[in-house]
């Protein structure tokens, strides 16, 4: 099964792709469902698959959604969450189709402030209960959201994404609150501990806060030591529960936090990578082009 991009659902949308999509510090969008209709003129299916971005529907219509192993039928108003670990796709049952969805990427809202990593909450996580049907009340209360995001983004307020991140914590928030309580509060199994356990070494290695601090677990064997498991099991554990290996996890972190000191940073090229745990500028630049395709000194420019 492939993995549909932001390029490929700009160029299956017809819509108009953001300039240097790939160098921003994480993507956010947000559309209308019937302008969207209008300017595909019914030619477009949405195939079922997985895609690399996080998206959350608000549709109102008949509809008939497919999400993992899933099939419910919608009547009328639904608010969906979708993610990249699992695959996805709604049908419409008519033409009446309304509402609005956004779509963001992990390094857009990788942290809320509370701390808690967005992936590990119960809404994005594989089993949970992802599309919930909406009463009247309901669907006011979300489009009004929504209609506050599409408004948003257009306007020249400095700190304009850092209050689209806030509405769409409170979609986050508002679909959990729908949640069954036993959804919320899942039992832990020693695999879901050693998970947990994981992604608290890494995210406690982050920020980077100054040109001397240095990233002191860097490896998949370095954090499969301190948790005093073996490193197959480890990658066992994460490939299980998060549908990626230790090493991606670990390479997709250093690289949002690359991508974060190259921008909001003067330090050069050399205390980026001495920070990150590179030994050599050369590999730390190789690493990063393999991750995004840019050089750090493209990048950042």
């Amino acid at each position: 099964m492939e993995i549909i991009s932001l390029e490929e659902f700009y160029k299956d949308t017809a819509s108009l792709i953001p300039e240097g999509i790939n160098k921003e510090i994480g993507h956010f969008n947000v559309f209308k469902i019937d302008e969207m209709i209008n300017t595909l003129k019914g030619k477009h299916v949405m195939p079922y698959n997985r895609r690399a971005y996080y998206k959350i529907s608000m549709i109102s219509g008949k509809n008939r959604a497919e999400y993992a192993d899933k099939v419910i039928d919608i009547e009328k108003n639904a608010l969906l969450f979708g993610t990249p670990k699992i695959p996805y796709n709604y049908l419409p049952q008519d033409e009446d189709q309304s509402g609005y969805f956004c779509i963001f990427t992990h390094d857009f809202l990788v942290k809320n402030k509370s701390g808690v990593v967005v992936d590990d909450l119960p809404i994005f996580q594989p089993g949970g209960y992802p599309i919930f049907q909406l009463s009247e009340e309901n669907t006011e209360e979300i489009t009004s959201v929504f209609k506050k995001m599409y408004k948003e983004l257009s306007s020249d307020y400095a700190y304009k994404y850092d209050l689209l991140r806030n509405y769409v914590l409170e979609l986050i928030h508002y679909g959990q609150k729908l949640q069954p309580a036993t959804a919320l509060y899942p039992s832990h199994t020693a695999s879901a501990r050693v998970s947990s356990l994981f992604v608290e070494l890494l995210e406690r290695q982050f920020p980077i806060e100054s040109p001397h601090q240095k990233l002191s677990l860097r490896t998949a064997k370095d954090y499969a030591d301190r948790l005093a498991v073996h490193v197959n099991h480890l990658n066992k554990v994460l490939k299980e529960n998060t549908g990626q290996t230790t090493t991606s996890i670990i390479s997709g972190r250093v690289v949002k936090e690359a991508k974060i000191l190259l921008k909001e940073t003067d330090w050069n090229i050399s205390e980026i990578s001495y920070c990150l745990g590179f030994e050599q500028v050369a590999h730390f630049s190789n690493f990063f082009r393999k991750q995004t395709s840019f050089t750090p000194v493209s990048f950042r420019s």
